[in-house]
C-alpha cells in the first residue's frame, strides 16, 4: 500500500474482542430492568453502530421507565467492569500498534464513549501510541456516517485520501470509504464474505503488518517460531470470494 501518511483504528472488534462484552453488559441491564422476557429488539443489528442508537431504539419500542441517561449509565459502568476484569485485547495488537506507530501518526476512532474508550487505552499503555482519539460523542453522526474518521484525520493534520482505516464492521467499512479513506476489514466479527466492501480483507494482524509495512512473509521458521504461519494467507481484495 503506497501513499499513506497515517491509520486509524476502530476498537471495537478490531483492538479488543468487546462485542461480546457489549452484548453481555447490554443483557445485563436489560435483565436489571425486568424486560429479558420482553426484549423486542436484536443486539446483532447494532454492531458497529452507537449506544445511543440502541438504547434510542429500545426507548422507542418498550414502554420502559428508565430514562435514555439512566440505561446509558447503567451500560457504560458495566462496559467499563468487563473491560478491566477481561482485559479483551486481541493477541497481536500492541505489537502491531507498536510497530505502525514507527512509521505513521496513529488515531483511533469508536463508536464507544469516551470513559470505555479511555479504560481500553490503558491496556498495554496502548494511549502512548496514538496521536488522536475520537469518539462517537463528539461528531454529529456515528458510523456509517464518515464524521469519525474525517474528525481524525482531521486532528492527524492529514487529508483523508492519505489514511487507512482498519474496521472490523460493515457500518465502519462505509464509513471509512464515504470518507475517502482505504479500508483493511479484519474478519474478527463477521465472515470474510461479508466485509467484500473493504479494499482489503485479512484474517490475521500479520496481513495488516505486511500491507502495511510493506514486509513479505518470511521464508525461515522464524515466524512459526513467533505463534505466526510461516506463510500468511493472502489478502482477500475488494470484490473477490472468500472463505469465511
Amino acid at each position: 500500500m503506497q501513499d499513506l501518511e497515517a491509520v486509524i483504528f476502530d476498537m471495537d472488534g478490531v483492538i479488543v474482542n468487546s462485542e461480546p462484552c457489549h452484548e453481555r453488559a447490554f443483557l445485563d441491564v436489560i435483565e436489571e430492568i425486568g424486560y429479558t422476557n420482553k426484549l423486542r429488539l436484536r443486539f446483532s443489528d447494532y454492531i458497529g453502530r452507537t449506544d445511543q442508537e440502541l438504547w434510542a431504539d429500545f426507548l422507542a419500542s418498550h414502554d420502559a421507565k428508565n430514562s435514555f441517561d439512566d440505561l446509558m449509565a447503567r451500560k457504560r459502568q458495566r462496559m467499563i467492569d468487563i473491560i478491566r476484569r477481561d482485559q479483551p485485547l486481541f493477541d497481536g495488537v500492541p505489537a502491531l500498534v507498536e510497530r505502525l506507530s514507527a512509521r505513521y501518526p496513529l488515531a483511533l476512532a469508536s463508536g464507544s464513549e469516551r470513559p470505555v474508550v479511555e479504560e481500553v487505552m490503558k491496556l498495554k499503555g496502548l494511549n502512548g501510541f496514538f496521536s488522536a482519539v475520537v469518539t462517537s460523542s463528539e461528531v454529529v453522526h456515528g458510523k456509517p456516517a464518515p464524521d469519525t474518521f474525517l474528525r481524525s484525520a482531521e486532528l492527524l493534520n492529514v487529508s483523508p485520501q492519505a489514511c487507512c482505516v482498519i474496521e472490523d464492521s460493515k457500518p465502519g467499512i462505509r464509513a471509512g470509504l464515504a470518507a475517502g479513506m482505504q479500508v483493511i476489514a479484519i474478519a474478527n466479527t463477521y465472515p470474510a464474505a461479508e466485509l467484500s466492501q473493504a479494499t482489503f480483507v485479512v484474517h490475521t494482524y500479520q496481513e495488516i503488518a505486511q500491507l502495511l509495512l510493506d514486509l513479505h512473509p518470511p521464508a525461515t521458521s522464524t515466524s512459526a517460531e513467533a505463534g505466526l504461519p510461516l506463510s500468511a494467507p493472502p489478502c482477500v481484495k475488494k470484490g473477490l470470494n472468500a472463505s469465511g
